[in-house]
């Protein structure tokens, strides 16, 4: 059985719902950004509700509609490519979605937009600023070894998509050194 959660959006994350379901004796087979898969073919009311406070005292949140599933899943995609895959961006947003989910990405992009009021890109987009960000405030690499790796196509555009998302260059950024949970956006 498949649970869909929301508001799992980063390692941590996963290691707190772990614990949640090991403290209900539940055993899990998989644990992924935005989903469990339980060994239970399905559980008992009771047990569902134990799982849903449980979930929701540590901000959590159990996902009952398909539309709703689908765009966990996407984010969660998105989410695990930017911030958790080890290799550059070189991807097709849209090819490496459809693929990942089974799903043709026109679909995707249909179901996320309306019930996001949002666009994957732009979703995406989101996501590789706030990564940019956590690069930045770690000092580790330059502006151009991040647009590099994150896939711009130069230094300029990723300060312009950097200024248009967040209304700073990335040297003023470097200089507050705010960032957003990955919930948050």
């Amino acid at each position: 059985m498949k649970l869909y959660i929301k508001n799992m959006v980063c390692n941590r994350c996963n290691m707190a719902v772990s614990d949640v379901f090991e403290k209900l004796s539940l055993q899990t087979k998989t644990i992924a950004l935005g989903e469990v898969e339980l060994d239970e073919k399905e559980l008992s009311n009771e047990q569902y509700q134990r799982v849903k406070l449980a979930l929701e005292t540590l901000g959590f949140e159990l996902i009952e509609d398909k539309r709703k599933m689908l765009v966990t899943q996407i984010k969660g995609a998105v989410v695990d490519l930017v911030h958790y895959t080890k290799e550059s961006l070189k991807v097709n947003l849209s090819d490496f979605l459809a693929s990942k989910l089974n799903t043709d990405y026109a679909s995707l992009s249909s179901v996320f937009s309306a019930e996001e009021k949002n666009t994957i890109e732009h979703y995406y987009i989101q996501q590789k600023i706030e990564r940019v960000k956590e690069l930045l405030s770690y000092g580790e690499l330059t502006l151009s070894e991040i647009a590099f790796q994150l896939n711009y196509s130069s230094v300029a555009h990723l300060s312009a998509q950097f200024k248009k998302e967040t209304g700073i260059t990335p040297s003023e950024f470097k200089q507050d050194l705010k960032r957003k949970t990955l919930d948050q956006i």
